[in-house]
């Protein structure tokens, strides 16, 4: 069975493919009585974070969807970063319901209606353009009216029910609703930044470039990948200047609507995908019940120019610090600090709480001792990884 869905599965990525290089990522159907159609929304900045995390592409495949996604409507120059669906000028309220005169005139029950005097279903303004009823939420609601309607209607009513359905739906377009993102100016709305999206298109951008140095594709493929997950991470707030931003860059905020700051406080989920991503810059890998280190992603600029002090809370919550010198980094992994060092040669010393020393030649431990650092058994006081850069 889910070999046969999963065939199912990539056929359907592989038909919502754009000409733009990008992919659909909902799609919305209608039911005849013999056929199912099949329609589009734009593009969206989920339906690439999909695609690229579905792990079906190959990795020239995905840079070309990262690729396609730069120079998409999705970009926003402004802040570097990705809006969740095109921009677009909605029509004003006072032209919304507005019934096309060539459908009025298609329909005896409206032609009879407006000749009558008979406003249940639809109205006729003083310049002569036509409306449905403004009490009309939705397409059931018109439904209601129809059945509503006198019983000298009752066989206009069956013969012109589909046509003023399907009337209704050109008009609103229902269908497509996407909630706030496509009608609404701020709160998430048009032209905005969903924050914590462009945190999932981050983590989905490391995951494929993972995937190409597993792969051993070529290194000019792996740098252009690299570039894209920088240069989508450095648009995130915590990269910013406060001017760029719009408020504190390590204050969280849910989005930032077109041409204001950062809008809206609230956490939003970004924080898990922004703490997994800065893991895998790191480098830290977890196969087996085993911890490597393999940095691919590190930039060079992060190591200290000169030696700081690091201060940290240790396994057991006290408040601890270690001086980390130059050419180093450092961070905490369960609450155990780790140190990255710039060497010739790449090793691993464990130092252990009872004053003993693990030594490990290239970047893994092994089982035990990473069963320990998950533990937070107090039982490893520091881990210094030498790294050949």
């Amino acid at each position: 069975f889910l070999s046969t869905a999963q065939q199912f599965l990539e056929d359907a990525i592989q038909k919502n493919k754009k000409e733009d290089g990008l992919y659909h990522a909902y799609n919305l159907i209608t039911i005849g009585e013999k056929e199912v159609s099949v329609d589009y929304l734009p593009e969206m900045l989920e339906g690439q974070v999909a695609v690229l995390s579905a792990k079906y592409l190959n990795p020239e495949e995905n840079l070309a969807v990262l690729d396609a996604l730069r120079e998409s409507k999705l970009y926003r120059e402004d802040q570097q970063s990705y809006i969740l669906y095109p921009n677009k000028t909605l029509p004003l309220f006072v032209h919304r319901n507005t019934l096309p005169s060539k459908a009025v005139k298609a329909s005896k029950l409206c032609l009879s209606l407006l000749r009558e005097g008979n406003f249940q279903i639809l109205t006729q303004d003083i310049k002569g353009e036509y409306h449905f009823n403004g009490n009309f939420k939705n397409a059931d609601d018109l439904k209601a009216a129809l059945e509503a309607l006198p019983d000298s209607y009752r066989a206009l009513v069956n013969e012109d029910r589909e046509h003023l359905l399907n009337s209704f739906e050109a008009v609103f377009n229902h269908k497509a609703f996407t909630g706030r993102s496509g009608t609404f100016y701020g709160y998430e709305g048009l032209g905005s930044i969903y924050w914590h999206m462009v945190s999932k298109l981050a983590l989905a951008a490391y995951e494929v470039v993972v995937n190409a140095i597993e792969r051993k594709v070529d290194s000019k493929t792996i740098a252009r990948l690299k570039e894209h997950y920088y240069a989508i991470v450095d648009g995130i707030g915590a990269h910013k200047s406060p001017e760029d931003y719009g408020a504190f860059p390590s204050d969280p905020y849910s989005h930032t609507p077109a041409g204001k700051g950062a809008q809206q406080p609230g956490m939003t989920g970004q924080v898990k995908e922004d703490i997994i991503s800065r893991f895998g810059e790191l480098g830290l890998r977890i196969n087996a019940g085993i911890l490597s280190i393999n940095p691919a992603l590190l930039k060079t600029d992060e190591f200290l120019p000169s030696p700081q002090t690091f201060e940290y809370y240790n396994v057991k919550g006290e408040e601890s610090n270690l001086i980390v010198e130059a050419n180093c980094l450092a961070f905490t992994y369960c609450q155990v600090p780790v140190i990255y060092r710039k060497a010739e040669a790449n090793k691993i010393t464990v130092s252990c709480t009872d004053g003993t020393q693990k030594h490990f030649d290239g970047l893994s431990l092994d089982a035990t001792t990473t069963q320990a650092l998950f533990d937070r058994g107090n039982r490893l006081e520091k881990i210094e990884v030498d790294i050949k850069l």
